[in-house]
């Protein structure tokens, strides 16, 4: 079997802090119940911890890039207080109403193609996490396994998720599930962030 390095693709709001409906002031993020114990586990178990988030406020007009980049720096200080680190973030400023078409906007491939190239990933042996179908579909294009949570806009989309991908309760289910799963080796060269 080839070493590979893996990593959990986690979308950010509604999967790793609660959906705030355009979060544009750092003082109101807040983590989702479990979600620093989750993390820990995958950690542990190997996988690196990649965040990609969909940020279609800024191409909307209601928020700026500096006010995205100040709520993703209070969650990594948030994280980096519980001894946790995340990868890589990566996020999508568009949205096809108010900027046209990309690339990297959820389903669309293009960040997870970025991070595969930025942190050597197989990206068939990832996993896809996140409260929305458009967060779990990454999964089928690239070969990964998809997991839905019910937090955030999950139970909205649940009946909507294609075949083969899991529907659990929050990320600490989806953690438990993917660390029962086990994945493919990793190699200790690699590293993990």
């Amino acid at each position: 079997m080839t070493n590979v390095r893996t990593a959990a693709f986690l979308d950010r709001d509604g999967t790793v802090i609660e959906d705030a409906d355009y979060l544009a002031d750092p003082d109101g993020l807040r983590l989702i119940p479990g979600t620093v114990e989750a993390l820990h586990r995958l950690r542990d178990a190997g996988h690196a911890l990649v965040v990609v988030t969909n940020q279609s406020g800024i191409a909307r007009g209601l928020y700026s890039e500096e006010d995205y980049h100040a709520v993703a720096a209070r969650l990594d200080e948030v994280l980096s207080g519980s001894g946790l680190a995340l990868d890589r973030t990566y996020y999508c400023a568009h949205h096809p109403e108010h900027s046209g078409p990309c690339d990297c906007r959820k389903p669309a491939l293009g960040l997870y193609e970025a991070a595969a190239r930025d942190l050597g990933l197989d990206l068939a042996a990832c996993w896809y996490v996140g409260d929305k179908v458009t967060d779990v579909l990454p999964a089928a294009a690239l070969g990964g396994r998809g997991v839905l949570v019910r937090t955030g806009y999950g139970r909205e989309h649940e009946d909507g998720v294609p075949a083969g991908v899991e529907v659990v309760a929050d990320l600490s289910a989806a953690a438990d599930l993917i660390v029962a799963t086990g994945s493919l080796s990793v190699d200790p060269k690699n590293g993990l962030g």
